[in-house]
């Protein structure tokens, strides 16, 4: 079984080295010495969300913290291309699964859109407590699926604030259910950003497929069914990330 990751504040692992010992406290100590019950010589993973990938055992154990004894360091270079999923908001929790999914899978970053046919708006305190929301989401699919690089999530953007990031991209996708070229047909970069635009329940408009497609995004499709919302953007990544990482 792999040994259980823990997820440090930002930057806390930038000067660790072989032989350091780090204090693993707050929540995620607690979660080691209380829920775990973690004993003393037990393999565990460090994680601060860059992509430092610290492992090491745990040389003590105290009232809700751990002190783990380092044992290696690795930092590899961010992977490229570097994946964004765009995902339009979604009613009930879709948009979050499919983030948590994403996220699992190896999504670089995620971003809320607010599309024309999105049933939840993000405004005023519940813009910031929902994106706070997709954060903790992200952060705890980070640490189940064993990644030492957690997504960023991005600021909520509007359809025109998203026309100028697909404008930027490397490549450009837009999931549309009347596109006819195909996901496996696109050739993806070496380098730079590919984004990946999912729609909301109704679907993206076609004002809004237009502006996209004049930014430069290609309309896609994957497949002869229309997957909803929380599932389209798990299952277009994993079809890229096969052809790229894994």
């Amino acid at each position: 079984m792999t040994a259980p990751l823990f997820l440090l504040p930002p930057g806390s692992l930038a000067g660790v080295t072989p032989g350091a010992s780090v204090l693993v406290d707050g929540p995620e100590g607690r979660h080691a010495a209380g829920s775990l019950r973690l004993q003393r010589g037990e393999a565990v993973l460090l994680s601060d969300g860059s992509g430092a990938e610290v492992a090491g055992s745990v040389s003590t154990v105290a009232s809700g913290e751990i002190t783990v004894r380092v044992e290696t360091v690795c930092r590899p270079a961010a992977p490229t291309p570097r994946f964004v999923l765009v995902q339009a908001l979604a009613k009930g929790d879709r948009d979050e699964q499919a983030i948590e999914s994403a996220t699992e899978l190896g999504v670089d970053e995620v971003v809320p859109w607010g599309a024309a046919r999105s049933i939840v708006q993000w405004r005023g305190d519940r813009a910031a407590k929902a994106h706070r929301k997709w954060e903790q989401v992200v952060a705890a699919a980070a640490k189940q699926s064993r990644r030492h690089r957690t997504p960023s999530v991005a600021e909520h953007e509007t359809s025109r604030q998203l026309a100028g990031r697909l404008a930027c991209a490397s490549l450009a996708l837009v999931l549309h259910e009347d596109a006819t070229t195909s996901v496996n047909d696109v050739e993806l970069p070496g380098s730079g950003e590919v984004v990946v635009v999912v729609g909301p329940e109704g679907g993206i408009s076609a004002e809004e497929l237009a502006t996209f497609e004049e930014a430069g995004a290609r309309a896609i499709r994957l497949g002869p069914h229309v997957l909803r919302s929380s599932s389209a953007g798990p299952a277009a990544l994993a079809v890229l990330l096969a052809r790229t990482r894994w």
